[in-house]
Parts: structure tokens; C-alpha cells; sequence
């Protein structure tokens, strides 16, 4: 019997008996009959993780040219170009939307993008995969909600 690929692309794949997702680290694969309780979130945005060390750096820089510069138009000019790349480097990154479910009895995220265009790709193509799977009488006969 031959395997369906519903979808296929750099970070995830989808067929009839497989969701397999590519993160940055290993790749973590599920079995499409093992899944329950399939759910779309919207992960909120958050802030960049160097964001915090990037405005210490700006503040002692800024300490340091109060100290060092004599002249106070100079300071200024100093602070106004650390500043401005300080700022655009705290903005908060996009909110990432992620699918959730129970795997094995285990609360588990499946998948993850930012890119809203994949992510629909890859959730309805593992909601296909799901709903033939329970259309075979011979399939895994996902439990009824």
C-alpha cells in the first residue's frame, strides 16, 4: 500500500500515517492515529531574547559617554546612534501560530510558523490526513468528540 502525501515542504510533512515537523532541532515525529484534540493557536508575540542584553549594553554606553565625552553635544550625537538601533532590535517579534494537541495522553505542540500562509497548509493538510484516516474502515477509527 502506497503512503498519501498531503503535504510536503522545508519543516513539515504530512501523510496519511505521519506528521513529521523539521524544527531547529531534531526532528519530532507523530503518528496521525496517535493524535487527539487537534487545535489552532496563536502563540502572542514576545520579546527577542537578546532584547534585554542589547539595552544593557546601550545603558552602560550611554553611562560611559557621560563619562568620557567633555562635550555634551557630542554625548548627544553618541546617544541618538545607540539608541536608534537599540530600539529596532526591542521590537517584539511576530506572534507565531501553533497547532496543539494530546499525543499518547501527552499535551504536545505538533507544529509552529510564523509564515500564516504554511501554517494553513500544514493544518488543513493534517486535517485531511485525520479525516480519511477515520473514513477507512480498516484505519485507525479516531474516537468520535
Amino acid at each position: 500500500m502506497r503512503t498519501r502525501i498531503y503535504y510536503r515542504g522545508p519543516d513539515a510533512l504530512v501523510s496519511d500515517d505521519q506528521f513529521v515537523w523539521h524544527p531547529q532541532s531534531a526532528p519530532q515525529v507523530f503518528a496521525v492515529s496517535d493524535l487527539r484534540n487537534v487545535g489552532l493557536v496563536q502563540a502572542p508575540s514576545r520579546i527577542r531574547p537578546y532584547a534585554p542584553a542589547l539595552a544593557a549594553g546601550v545603558l552602560a554606553a550611554a553611562v560611559a559617554g557621560w563619562v568620557l565625552l567633555p562635550d555634551p553635544a557630542i554625548y548627544v550625537l553618541v546617544l541618538l546612534g545607540l539608541a536608534v538601533p537599540g530600539v529596532a532590535m526591542l521590537w517584539r517579534e511576530p506572534g507565531r501560530w501553533e497547532l496543539h494537541a494530546q499525543y499518547r495522553g501527552t499535551a504536545v505542540v505538533l507544529y509552529s510558523s510564523a509564515d500564516a500562509r504554511v501554517f494553513n497548509q500544514v493544518s488543513r493538510a493534517l486535517r485531511r490526513a485525520m479525516e480519511d484516516t477515520r473514513r477507512t474502515p480498516w484505519g485507525y477509527g479516531l474516537a468520535a468528540a
